[in-house]
Parts: structure tokens; C-alpha cells; sequence
């Protein structure tokens, strides 16, 4: 493991406490899955060689969904390929027709990511990468840069809404070399989705078309080429809490996303996408619900539904579904003591015989949900750590004891509340409070 940089470990401590997903350090917490990472990075590798991708990541609530989404798009960016991700919001669908998908390509476009620089707003450096490279080789080429732009984004003109996205680049270009800095935000502005009308758009930038709700997935593919173009291997479009569509009350709605998504997955498996992939994360629910899930939707049913075969114990992860299996207790246990590495560092005052009465708390009180929804057992087990290292004279088995004597009694907890420290509550801890 290497060495853990401070600020990643107050990132990793602080959302582990409040039950998301750190978005730096992942790889000192990280357990198990080991087979569905690989078949990601297979993915990885296959959108780095001009094909596509599409899966869909299906887990309870808590069972790591988004934890493993953010780890395939690591891998993603070490792959050299560029990342958008952004959870869906009653305000952010794939499909719709009062700018909620604008507003979803919007997020995405502010959290594009790469390599160099991770943690989103990265737009404006893969246009930067571009617009160099084209000057130097207009400059060994004897040509204007503008010339060869317009070289190297000439089959645009073959995609939809292509013109318009290379004439933008052009225009940042444009404000590049002139120290026009308004003209460059406009032009970011625009790929990032942001102009609400065309006649803004036409008056900052001389085009007639903008990011609209009918056109979001085309753009998406029209990123896909321009980040190869600058250099880079592919986009990586990720899109989480995809159980939003479900609860959408209009089926009229529900459906045209459902057409979206079916869109997509044509594309993918027919070969029509290039360097382009995506991650959809959501509940079973969200997949097989036969009245408002994707299974509702009988063309995408087919297309989703599990191999016969892969039954009693035996696994098929080549298809679009991937289901994240339940941790198992050495899993568990593994990511319980690299959390501990975390917190209290290599002289860990928490010796693994407490680990073990941990997890047989979690076990006797909880039962197997805790293997299967680790978000609850991680935050209980963080504030138990937390209130060691504040509290030097508290010993760990009194409080896991005081626990057991509390809960056997069915005596009020405010005391053991006010010692150690509550954690919301889930249907699988509501008798267990930490």
C-alpha cells in the first residue's frame, strides 16, 4: 500500500462518517470485487482500443455501488481516457423536455476529469491540449492553426450537431490568440451545456444550435471524439442513482428514458459508439421491477436479462449487468483493518481480536445485511474508532459489552448515545446504535 498523505486521510475519515464515498485514497480502503474489477478493466481497455462499453452496476442500498463506480473510474483515468460522472436528481434525467437533461450534461460536463487533473473542471485543459497540439503542427506543417483545426475536425461535420461543436473550438481558438477571455467562456460555457437559448448562443458565438435535451447522448459521443483528438484514450460517462427514473410518477416519462437508455445499449453492443463507455448504477428495483423498472420496458428486458445458466454459485459477468456479490467475513475483516490503518495508522492501538468482536456484534445483531450493505457497519465501526482516539482511557470491549447488556435489556440507549456518538439509522441498524 503506499504511503497515505494526510489529506487523504481526513477525505476517507470524513466520508466514511457521513456515509459516502471518499473521493481520494480509494485504493487504501478498497476490498474484494476482485473479479468484477477485472472485468471492468477489460472494458477499460477495450474503449482505449476504439470500441465501447456499457454496464450496468446493480446493488442494495449501501452495498457499494458507488464506492466500486468510483474505483473503475480511477482506473479509467490511469487508462488515459476522460471521465464525466454525475447522479441522476429529480432535476437530472437522461431524457426529457424542460432542460433536465441539459442540466445532467451540464453536471457531467463540470465534472470531467482526467488524469492530471481528478476531480473534475477539466474541460477547459482537454480544449487547451487540443487547440496546442493543433498549433504545433500547424507550425511544423507551415500552416494556420486555424487550417488545421479545421482539418482535424472535419468528419464533425458528419455528426450531429458536429458543425456547430467545431466551430466552437475554432472560436476558443479565436480567443486564444487575440487574449479575447470573454470569447473562451463563452465557448466553454457552450460545451458545457450551459446557454439556455440559441440567441445567446448566436450573439457570443455565431452558432445557431446549443446543448439541448434532444440532443444530449449525441453530444456525449461528440465529446468522445474531441478528447481522442486532443490525445487522450476515450470518455468514460458515468451516471449513478439511476433509481431516480424509477420513481418517476408519469410512465410517459419513465418510458422515454427507458428509450434513451435502449439507445445507448444499441449503440454499445451493435459497435456504433466509439471510444466511448458507460457505468449506470442502481438498485434491483431500478432493474427488475416489471411495472416501473427496466424491466417495464420489454425491448430492454431482453436485452438485460440474466444468463440461465449462471445459477447455483456459478457467475456470468460478461454481460451488461454486473451485480456486486455481498462481502464476504474475510472481506469484511480486511476492510475493517485497512480502515483501522487509516484512522490510527501502523501502530494500531485496536488489536484484531477486536475486529472480531465487532463483526460478531454486527453478526448476532444484524444479521447477514450487514455483509451485503457494509455503508451502515463501515460508519458504525468509524465512530467506534473515533471515540477510542478521543477518548484514551475507553476500552474497546467496554463499549461493544455496554452495547450488548444495553440492547439484551431493551433499556434505553440515551447513555450509550451521549458516550459514544449516534449514526442514522437503516431498517438493518435499527437496533444497533454506535
Amino acid at each position: 500500500m503506499s504511503r497515505l498523505k494526510p489529506r487523504e486521510r481526513d477525505a476517507i475519515v470524513q466520508a466514511l462518517r457521513a456515509g459516502v464515498v471518499p473521493k481520494l485514497g480509494l485504493r487504501h480502503i478498497q476490498v474484494g470485487r476482485a473479479r468484477e474489477i477485472e472485468e471492468l478493466v477489460k472494458d477499460m481497455d477495450r474503449i482505449a482500443d476504439g470500441g465501447s462499453a456499457i454496464r450496468f452496476i446493480i446493488g442494495e442500498y449501501g452495498s457499494g455501488k458507488t464506492f466500486f463506480m468510483n474505483l473503475i473510474r480511477l482506473v479509467a483515468l490511469e487508462k488515459g481516457l476522460v471521465v464525466m460522472f454525475a447522479d441522476l436528481a429529480p432535476d437530472r434525467r437522461i431524457h426529457a423536455t424542460g432542460g433536465q437533461a441539459r442540466g445532467l450534461y451540464a453536471e457531467m460536463a463540470r465534472n470531467l476529469a482526467t488524469r492530471t487533473k481528478p476531480d473534475g473542471g477539466a474541460l477547459s485543459n482537454v480544449i487547451e491540449r487540443f487547440v496546442s497540439q493543433a498549433h504545433h503542427n500547424a507550425e511544423a506543417q507551415e500552416q494556420s492553426t486555424d487550417e488545421v483545426i479545421r482539418q482535424r475536425l472535419a468528419h464533425f461535420e458528419e455528426l450531429t450537431g458536429g458543425f456547430d461543436f467545431a466551430q466552437v473550438i475554432r472560436r476558443y481558438w479565436e480567443g486564444h490568440e487575440t487574449g479575447d477571455e470573454e470569447l473562451k467562456s463563452a465557448a466553454i460555457r457552450w460545451l458545457r451545456g450551459e446557454f439556455a437559448t440559441k440567441t445567446d448562443a448566436r450573439k457570443a458565438l455565431g452558432v445557431r444550435t446549443i446543448v439541448n435535451d434532444a440532443i444530449v447522448y449525441d453530444h456525449l459521443k461528440l465529446m468522445s471524439a474531441f478528447v481522442c483528438e486532443a490525445g487522450y484514450k476515450g470518455l468514460l460517462v458515468g451516471l449513478d442513482e439511476m433509481v431516480n427514473l424509477y420513481k418517476l410518477n408519469s410512465s410517459q416519462a419513465r418510458n422515454a428514458n427507458y428509450e434513451q437508455i435502449l439507445r445507448i445499449l444499441n449503440d454499445v453492443l451493435q459497435g456504433s459508439a466509439e471510444n466511448l463507455g458507460f457505468l449506470m448504477g442502481g438498485t434491483p428495483e431500478f432493474l427488475m421491477n416489471t411495472r416501473r423498472g427496466l424491466y417495464s420496458y420489454e425491448a430492454l428486458q431482453s436485452r438485460l436479462a440474466e444468463n440461465t445458466f449462471a445459477r447455483d454459485g456459478l457467475v456470468d459477468l460478461s454481460g451488461p449487468v454486473i451485480r456486486l456479490a455481498s462481502l464476504t467475513p474475510e472481506d469484511l475483516f480486511v476492510l475493517l483493518a485497512n480502515i483501522r490503518a487509516v484512522m490510527q495508522g501502523d501502530e494500531s492501538s485496536l488489536p484484531d481480536n477486536a475486529l472480531e468482536a465487532f463483526m460478531a456484534h454486527c453478526s448476532d445483531r444484524i444479521g447477514e445485511a450487514y455483509f451485503r450493505t457494509p455503508r451502515n457497519t463501515v460508519t458504525a465501526f468509524v465512530n467506534l474508532l473515533a471515540v477510542l482516539e478521543q477518548n484514551p482511557g475507553v476500552e474497546w470491549s467496554d463499549l461493544i459489552e455496554e452495547l450488548d447488556v444495553a440492547e439484551d435489556s431493551g433499556d434505553d440507549m440515551s447513555d450509550v448515545d451521549e458516550s459514544v456518538g449516534a449514526i442514522p439509522e437503516s431498517d438493518e441498524l435499527a437496533s444497533f446504535r454506535l
